[in-house]
């Protein structure tokens, strides 16, 4: 039998099904110990340092009692702590992505997916360069600068060559004051030479989702085709570190499982990279089950409700302070409003989930992954964030400064986000305003940056942001950074 230990490089050792089960025992005979439950929340509290703020997270025990406990008192706590820690260490800004789908060719027999090889009703579609770029200055001309691929795995019409040639086009397009600045690759488990070779294509985070850490049912979910092998893929994120890749994000797609099971796994994954690597992931998704071609959501009987998932996000946030969160399209305005209260840091919008699907004038239903909840435009998406109090962010500077894994986590830590992140997001939320933003959107963001740009501690910082801001405005320039 498998013995747990979060420093192995063995799957059924760092997710072990064991001390999971012996967490959810734990979690459920203390889900009333309210001494205990103050303890856990009181230790994720931010503390303030001299060098900034600090959190020291949660075991995945720990975050654990906090999900179980149904006192609504302490859950009001939780979601408390939860914001705090948002504040502390993400400010009130927000990063905006859009999804790109290249391929829904896929060999995996995935029952929850309609992409599934056995899908017949779908037609099957692979961008060309051409229409890569086709998509890429749609998805421009919106205002995007990050973009997260997503593919179907199919060695022989989606191999590494093609999703290579594919980042390559899409670095390369520069349409009007366009410019796709950051690609977050989201393909199958793969081998270290191949996660070189992102690497060097220079991609910003490799995310893979898990779907589930519950083995015997990742087989029954997986039942054809290479992702069938649990080892393999809950394997890939220590083989992307390896290969040099060190922003990683991790993800479940809640509704297949058990969450209490699940969200144990996804912490103690977190724990794991922690442990071997030194940092840990660098996002977080949270998907739900949604409907799509084929695939009923009903038919899964593990569904959440609303404060459910909202009490996942709180918990994932106090246990993982410094990790971004996710949160797509698949989800409503209103869930979506919440969450970015109780922990999301990153948001898509005007998002198509179907392959080509920028360029047509009406979103296209016949390739989509899933149903997009929230089918606003981005403009809409931006203007309902700074309603909220929230900066749209488009900022890339991080990753092409060299600030990515433990290097990130240092500034996150240092309580530099004000002096760095801050003016990064004002001044990109400016480009936006300029080039593609109505003129509610523009009215609105204006205001909101003269407001923003007074909370940059530092002087020199603020001065500088200050300037750059005319510099967008009145001189055209772009692409300003700290």
């Amino acid at each position: 039998m498998a013995v747990y230990n979060p420093k192995s490089l063995k799957a059924e050792e760092f997710i072990n099904d064991d001390e999971i089960r012996k967490t959810l025992a734990y979690a459920e005979e203390n889900k009333e110990n309210t001494e205990l439950i103050d303890k856990i929340i009181e230790k994720a509290r931010p503390k303030k340092t001299e060098n900034g703020c600090m959190c020291s997270g949660l075991t995945h025990r720990e975050a654990s009692v906090l999900l179980a406990c149904e006192i609504p008192e302490k859950i009001k706590k939780i979601y408390e702590v939860a914001e705090e820690i948002k504040l502390a260490f993400y400010g009130n800004r927000i990063v905006i992505f859009a999804p790109l789908y290249l391929s829904n060719y896929c060999v995996n027999g995935c029952v929850y997916c309609p992409y599934h090889l056995k899908n017949k009703n779908i037609p099957r579609r692979k961008l060309t360069q051409e229409e890569v770029i086709a998509e890429v200055t749609a998805l421009q001309d919106m205002g995007h600068k990050r973009l997260a691929i997503e593919a179907g795995e199919d060695p022989v019409n989606n191999p590494i060559e093609y999703i290579l040639d594919c980042i390559r086009t899409i670095y390369s397009v520069h349409h009007k004051n366009g410019d796709i600045r950051r690609v977050n690759v989201n393909i199958a488990a793969t081998t270290v030479e191949n996660y070189r070779k992102l690497k060097e294509a220079g991609i910003g985070t490799y995310i893979l989702f898990q779907e589930t850490y519950h083995k015997e049912s990742y087989s029954e979910l997986h039942p054809t085709g290479p992702k069938h092998d649990y080892d393999y893929h809950t394997e890939a994120m220590d083989r992307a570190m390896e290969g040099g890749i060190d922003d990683v994000g991790l993800g479940v797609l809640f509704g297949l499982e058990m969450y209490k099971y699940e969200f144990a796994g996804l912490i103690m994954h977190a724990e794991h990279l922690e442990a071997v690597h030194g940092v840990g992931p660098h996002t977080i998704s949270v998907p739900r089950v949604k409907h799509a071609d084929d695939i009923d959501p009903s038919a899964f009987d593990n569904g959440i409700d609303d404060e459910t998932f909202a009490k996942i996000v709180a918990c994932i946030r106090l246990a993982v302070p410094y990790t971004g969160m996710i949160i797509s399209t698949r989800e409503t305005e209103e869930v979506r409003s919440k969450l970015l209260r109780l922990g999301v840091s990153q948001v898509s919008g005007g998002s198509r989930t179907s392959v080509g699907g920028y360029t047509e004038e009406e979103r296209p239903r016949d390739t989509e992954q899933f149903d997009v909840s929230d089918q606003r435009s981005l403009d809409e998406v931006v203007r309902w964030l700074m309603e909220n109090g929230h900066i749209p962010s488009f900022c890339t500077a991080c990753y092409r400064e060299g600030r990515t894994g433990d290097r990130f986590m240092s500034l996150c830590k240092s309580g530099q986000i004000l002096n760095c992140c801050h003016p990064n997001a004002l001044m990109t939320l400016s480009e936006y305003l300029e080039d593609y933003a109505s003129e509610a959107t523009k009215k609105i963001g204006y205001r909101l940056v003269e407001k923003e740009l007074k909370r940059i501690p530092n002087e020199t910082a603020r001065k500088i942001a200050s300037q750059n801001i005319d510099d967008i405005k009145n001189f055209n320039r772009r692409d300003f950074r700290f």
